[in-house]
């Protein structure tokens, strides 16, 4: 059995693991808290929360420490999946010290991304999980808090982006060889690293909904390669699949961009948390092909081992898979614009 027919197993799990629609949907609560110039005691507070619609919204609030009093009322509006909330607050003693918890977050089970604006223009960032349930507001900041916080946003990214597993694991199944594998998967992980980083600094804007359609239709694209080849018709994706790899991989380095947008960057650390973010996404797709060879390895010992003969038809199940899910993703898209 070669790697494309095991893959027809681990494809025939995934099939019924993966959400028809769930790529891309990383989107936790977003607290930011920022110092007030000239004001001592005094913050402006932006809350944002995930919400399907205007009026369906999560039951997760931020719980300031006691003698919190806001100063101004709330001013609430619905934008891109959110719900977000904009006041100012005051604290006579300050927040350092102190720590902001959130209600309903063990129901909800949303992680809350944090950040904090000091008056001296440092910030922390930190991700508060339902089993945490509070973050502290210290006066001392540090690059380690930004390196450790968008590494793991990174890597949870990509491993909750299923378009871009999907993309990833169409090129371990249309690449022969583990050499020509590897500069492939090098030749994407460079290109969406430029393009990521272009329109995170602003040197490239392209509206999301076109991204999202076309990264669909990218894997759709080499999901038909697999096709052409086991059917024998050479193309271009098999002769250099590292060119395809590098062309597809700048799209979908503007997909981690709008993900990353969601996020927002430190205004004092944007080059750190990029690279870290950066990290972070290769370390969730290094995890990922291992974790996919590994089970074709696996699947092609146990097949030795059982002496099973897949029927002819086998190996076209991952491609077709692949493909129809592509598809769906791509009209779905299409229709949200």
């Amino acid at each position: 059995m070669n790697a494309r027919r095991a893959a027809s197993v681990f494809l025939a799990l995934a099939w019924a693991w993966l959400p028809a629609s769930g790529a891309d949907e990383f989107k936790p609560a977003y607290l930011e808290v920022a110092a007030v110039d000239g004001a001592p005691g005094d913050y402006d507070v932006l809350w944002r929360l995930p919400a399907l619609d205007e009026t369906t919204l999560l039951s997760l609030a931020p719980v300031f420490p006691g003698g919190a009093r806001e100063l101004s009322s709330r001013t609430t509006f619905y934008a891109a999946g959110a719900a977000v909330q904009r006041w100012r607050l005051r604290i006579e003693s300050g927040l350092d010290g102190k720590a902001v918890t959130f209600r309903g977050h063990a129901v909800s089970r949303v992680d809350v991304l944090v950040r904090y604006r000091r008056a001296d223009g440092t910030e922390r960032l930190g991700r508060v999980t339902p089993a945490e349930d509070r973050f502290e507001f210290t006066a001392s900041p540090g690059g380690f808090e930004v390196a450790r916080t968008y590494t793991a946003i990174g890597i949870e990214h990509i491993l909750l982006g299923f378009d871009h597993l999907l993309f990833v694991l169409s090129l371990v199944i249309l690449v022969d060889g583990l050499k020509r594998l590897f500069w492939t998967i090098t030749a994407f992980t460079a290109a969406h690293s430029i393009s990521l980083a272009a329109a995170t600094l602003g040197f490239v804007h392209v509206p999301g909904p076109p991204v999202e359609a076309a990264i669909a239709l990218s894997i759709a694209f080499v999901a038909a390669e697999i096709l052409q080849k086991r059917e024998g018709r050479a193309s271009l994706a098999q002769r250099s699949p590292w060119l395809i790899a590098f062309c597809f991989g700048l799209l979908h380095g503007l997909g981690f961009a709008g993900a990353l947008a969601e996020v927002g960057l430190p205004q004092n650390d944007i080059p750190l948390a990029l690279f870290f973010f950066n990290v972070g996404v290769e370390i969730g797709q290094i995890l990922f092909v291992a974790a996919v060879l590994l089970a074709l390895a696996a699947a092609r010992n146990l097949a030795a081992r059982l002496r099973a003969v897949p029927p002819a038809w086998a190996w076209r199940l991952p491609p077709y898979a692949i493909g129809t899910i592509a598809a769906f993703w791509t009209v779905e898209r299409l229709a949200a614009f």
